[in-house]
């Protein structure tokens, strides 16, 4: 039986006090997979981003719970809980969160260097992974010098960098062509995916959910349905 990486239990979150509360998620319990790559999938406003968010040590919940790796996540103290997002967690999000004033590569190996790598040695890890979503070329470019596919894929090389236990795509694919953001899949999928390694990822790209293990539905905050089988 696959061993669990993520155990989600019960989790409700809100926005709002009053006649202006705001259900996001309502009650989501679902487990992921060491060696499986899980997608969250459903409508805007379903509530996906703020899931990932809760069970990636970013939002805290109202209620519920989070184990990664059996650590109750949100009983950690705060700088504890900063610390399992360093070094458990990569996490690519939406909106990139690029440094303006650091290079492309510098970008990537950030990661790294808050581990206290040398800084040598995260370059040129940093590199490498610019490579593999071919952005070698353009390493030395500050992000506003690339398109936005292009800075979604430093955000993606970013999360990979530092091989987490567990990787979460907040929609890795929106800005990408149909051939780069498959190749990307594929990677992941083949050289990324380790039996002890998690990947969830949110998308509404029909594109890619050839590469799913498992696909969770969501709507309305609610967890809705499983497709595809069941993890061994």
């Amino acid at each position: 039986m696959a061993r669990p990486a993520i155990r989600a239990d019960g989790l409700v979150k809100w926005f709002g006090e009053g006649d202006a509360k705001t259900y996001a998620v309502r009650g989501v319990t679902f487990d992921a997979y060491f060696g499986e790559l899980l997608y969250i999938v459903g409508p805007s406003g379903s509530g996906k981003t703020t899931l990932l968010s809760m069970i990636s040590g970013i939002l805290r919940p109202n209620s519920g719970t989070v184990h990664v790796e059996d650590i109750e996540v949100w009983s950690l103290p705060p700088d504890r809980i900063a610390d399992f997002r360093l070094k458990t967690v990569g996490f690519v999000f939406q909106d990139y969160h690029l440094f303006p004033r650091l290079t492309t590569v510098e970008n990537v190996a950030i990661p790294l260097i808050l581990k206290k790598r040398d800084w040598n040695d995260s370059i040129g890890e940093a590199m490498h992974y610019l490579e593999i979503v071919g952005l070698k070329e353009r390493a030395h470019l500050p992000p506003v010098k690339l398109s936005t596919g292009e800075q979604q894929r430093v955000a993606i090389a970013r999360a990979m960098v530092s091989r987490p236990d567990i990787l979460i795509f907040d929609e890795p694919t929106a800005s990408l062509d149909g051939t780069t953001g498959r190749r990307i899949l594929e990677f992941v999928k083949k050289e990324i995916l380790t039996q002890d390694r998690c990947i969830v990822i949110v998308t509404h790209d029909n594109r890619i959910f050839e590469y799913a293990d498992r696909i969770l539905k969501m709507e309305d905050g609610h967890l809705v349905g499983i497709e595809k089988g069941e993890v061994e």
